[in-house]
């Protein structure tokens, strides 16, 4: 089998050199893609074994991505090669070069090779990825504009880059921890609808043969029953037309306003989605005066990339009063959705021009709440749910049998 030497980069940006056995230049980057290289340069050894310099792996290597979608991880992964690239001293378009061999998306690829053709022709490279803000947000956009400004770039790709993927793993713990409750809420209810639709017939048939006067829990029962099983497609229907309304609803600025204020305003959990568009604001604000962005500047991107329309309109309001020459910390205040200990973080972060640091620890703290909050949630969750699906199969095992139970008396 032909040996392959290679020049690739690992997280830290560091060089690795070697030898791999490969029967092409493919899989030799197939090989070190998974071990979480960065790959640079592929080139066969010399008959002589000597290891000549790597020509770049896009003048004859192929890579074909594998999917049209783009995912959280395709574009964090974007990101920290870019950083990793570039803070090696890699040319930009270089960098994107060879980037864009390396994709799994084919979205992706295309845009890639766009930014290239763009920048190639005079567009700096902000002004490139903000003609595809689908995928890049202000987020990027203006601290890659930033990150150009300064000449430091590559620093401020890597922040960015670590925001994205601390972002995309609480993204996935925050689904990981509902997972197991909604699976149980959909095996508890499937199987309250098996028993009403499949069950309670079968034992309807039954007393029909027997002359007798059903109990009212029964009664009950088997209208419930009969309900669903005559109706089950037009529920169906409702409930899809009612999904839909709502969606159509939210979509609009004051349904989606009216919506986050039901949110807010609901007992144990309204403090949690309080909560958690926090801790998203504070991760990016974190991000964005680290990277040397200005405060109002941040406030501007955080406005827009925040995701929360409730929370968007005071940062508008906040941003009025920063730019009269208040501290960030008194309207934060006046606000009412910050927390007082929030809010005295924050004054102090800006006393000893420390904000940054004050906005990251912020993040830590409500990250730690949110954590905290969807571990009791779905521990609490399975006793609450065992204890309802009991009660309500007890219930309707007891209404079946009652008339069992006149039968056996009057015989």
């Amino acid at each position: 089998m032909p040996k392959f030497f290679y020049i690739a980069r690992n997280k830290s940006g560091d060089k690795e050199t070697g030898l791999e056995d490969a029967g092409s230049q493919d899989e030799v980057i197939v090989k070190l893609q998974a071990k979480g290289l960065l790959v640079v340069s592929v080139s066969p050894e010399n008959k002589n074994g000597q290891h000549p310099a790597a020509p770049e792996i896009t003048a004859k290597v192929k890579f074909k991505p594998k999917r049209s979608r783009i995912t959280s991880d395709d574009m964090v992964l974007f990101c920290r090669q870019l950083a990793t690239l570039l803070g090696a001293g890699v040319t930009i378009l270089k960098s994107l070069d060879i980037i864009s061999q390396q994709v799994a998306s084919r979205r992706l690829y295309i845009i890639i090779k766009e930014l290239q053709k763009d920048m190639e022709g005079g567009l700096s490279f902000h002004e490139a990825m903000a003609k595809h803000k689908v995928v890049f947000s202000d987020l990027w956009i203006n601290l890659v504009e930033s990150g150009e400004a300064s000449g430091n770039l590559a620093m401020v790709l890597s922040r960015l880059a670590s925001y994205l993927e601390k972002a995309a793993a609480f993204k996935k713990k925050f689904i990981s921890a509902l997972i197991y409750p909604a699976i149980l809420f959909i095996a508890g209810s499937s199987a309250l609808l098996f028993l009403t639709i499949k069950i309670i017939p079968t034992f309807v048939e039954l007393f029909k043969g027997f002359k007798i006067k059903l109990p009212f829990l029964t009664q009950v029962l088997v209208s419930v029953s009969g309900f669903v099983r005559h109706y089950i497609l037009f529920i169906i229907i409702a409930i899809a037309l009612g999904i839909f309304v709502l969606r159509r609803f939210i979509s609009t600025k004051p349904g989606r306003r009216s919506f986050e204020k039901f949110l807010f305003s609901l007992p144990v959990f309204g403090e949690f989605f309080r909560v958690l568009i926090i801790e998203r604001f504070t991760s990016e604000m974190a991000t964005l005066v680290e990277s040397g962005v200005p405060i109002l500047y941040s406030l501007e991107i955080a406005e827009h990339s925040v995701g929360n329309l409730t929370l968007g309109d005071i940062i508008h309001n906040i941003k009025d009063d920063v730019r009269g020459g208040k501290p960030l910390s008194q309207p934060l205040e006046r606000s009412g959705f910050f927390d007082p200990m929030a809010v005295q973080m924050i004054a102090i972060g800006e006393e000893i021009g420390e904000l940054s640091s004050m906005f990251k620890r912020l993040n830590a703290f409500y990250q730690e709440y949110v954590d905290t909050f969807l571990t009791r949630f779905a521990s609490m969750f399975e006793p609450i749910m065992l204890v309802f699906m009991g009660l309500v199969v007890g219930i309707m095992v007891i209404g079946m049998f009652l008339p069992i139970f006149q039968i056996t008396q009057i015989h």
